[in-house]
């Protein structure tokens, strides 16, 4: 009976959170429904009203939620899987991986800032600014020994900055039709109409994703149900259609990619509560500047990026912006980027910063603290 009322609640958050991405729908925004549903997610958390108030033990609404959000961008980006990321990859590697490291250099640097200009220890500080995501990051740092709240409160904000910001920019963007034209090719085809088949091929996706997550999930790939359900759908996908000897089309309308919004959107949202601001108001402060100063930066590294190889200022700023893989994967869904390069870079990022940052955090740690014990006992 507890459970029932507690999932009506979710539904009810959920809805009522949607109601903002309907509205801001309405403006014509592409990624309305994400933006608007972020906000009124987050407003309903800070307000907690009696009717939805979320158990205080729960961090917003249940992960689920945000996995079948996941789940159904899996299957939305796996049916787009081509040779063209490999393509770009051959032909610009050396500049991608720069901007790669640099953008991670960037994120190091604000945590730096971070650390010196506010009462967060240096781990926590490290990373609540990586570029790892909200899954990754607060995991890794309870192993290490930093703050897991306050590195799950930076890296939330840090989305929700993101996820604000990038896609008002980008979008204007859009109003150039040079660019439109070169990221809207994959949604010109529209809508296919409904056949039998069709309907069987999204079941048969739908388990590839399930199959992809649980793959993701042995090899400790970031966000499995995003990027292994994505590969499974990918991998079923080529091999069917390479069987047959035609593409197989699958049964996905527009209101998916809604829903999906929706479930990510109100998860993220859902995060924020007053609680989680008592006592850091400093720190808030210095990590939301930095913040800034990140996005800033990516969107000079997106733009020599653009420059350098040809690929679309929205593809560029989307797949290196600090925002995690399922919100930019979201978004450029939403806005017709490149979808399958945006998702590509953020795995290989997330992948690097999982691999290379916390070792290089925890050094640096026990080098402060070796550094204040030699301090202490010479005074």
């Amino acid at each position: 009976m507890k459970e029932n009322k507690l999932f009506i609640r979710n539904v009810g958050f959920i809805t009522i959170s949607s109601t903002g991405g309907f509205i801001l729908s309405l403006t014509g925004l592409s990624i309305g429904w994400m933006i608007g549903t972020l906000l009124i997610g987050a407003l309903l958390s800070f307000w907690q009203p009696a009717s939805l108030k979320l158990p205080i033990n729960q961090k917003g609404i249940p992960p689920y939620w945000l996995r079948i959000g996941q789940c159904m961008l899996a299957i939305e980006l796996g049916q787009k899987i081509n040779l063209s990321v490999l393509h770009i990859f051959k032909e610009d590697w050396m500049t991608i991986i720069v901007m790669l490291f640099l953008s991670i250099m960037f994120s190091v640097l604000s945590g730096f800032i971070l650390w010196k200009f506010s009462q967060t220890d240096m781990l926590t500080s490290f990373f609540g600014t990586a570029p790892g995501g909200l899954t990754a990051m607060p995991g890794i740092a309870e192993e290490v020994g930093a703050n897991t709240a306050v590195v799950s409160i930076i890296q939330t904000m840090r989305v929700f900055l993101v996820v604000l910001t990038i896609p008002m920019i980008v979008s204007s963007w859009l109003a150039n039709p040079a660019d439109y034209t070169l990221t809207s090719h994959s949604a010109s085809a529209g809508i296919p109409e409904f056949e039998i088949v069709q309907l069987f091929w999204t079941a048969v996706l739908a388990l590839a994703a399930w199959g992809g997550y649980y793959i993701g999930k042995y090899l400790k790939l970031p966000a499995p149900w995003l990027v292994g359900g994505m590969l499974g759908v990918a991998s079923v996908q080529t091999l069917g259609s390479s069987y047959v000897g035609y593409d197989l089309i699958a049964w996905w309308p527009r209101s998916v990619m809604i829903l999906s919004q929706i479930f990510i959107a109100s998860s993220i949202g859902s995060r924020f509560h007053k609680n989680m601001l008592t006592g850091l108001k400093k720190t808030i402060f210095v990590a939301l500047l930095s913040t800034l100063g990140l996005i800033f930066a990516m969107f000079v590294c997106a733009f020599f990026v653009s420059k350098a190889t040809g690929i679309t200022f929205v593809t560029a700023a989307l797949a290196f912006a600090p925002g995690g893989i399922a919100e930019m994967a979201t978004t450029s869904a939403v806005l017709h980027a490149d979808s399958t390069f945006v998702v590509a870079v953020q795995v290989l990022r997330i992948m690097i910063v999982c691999i290379i940052l916390p070792p290089l955090f925890r050094f640096l740690n026990r080098r402060e603290l070796h550094k204040n014990m030699h301090s202490h006992v010479s005074t």
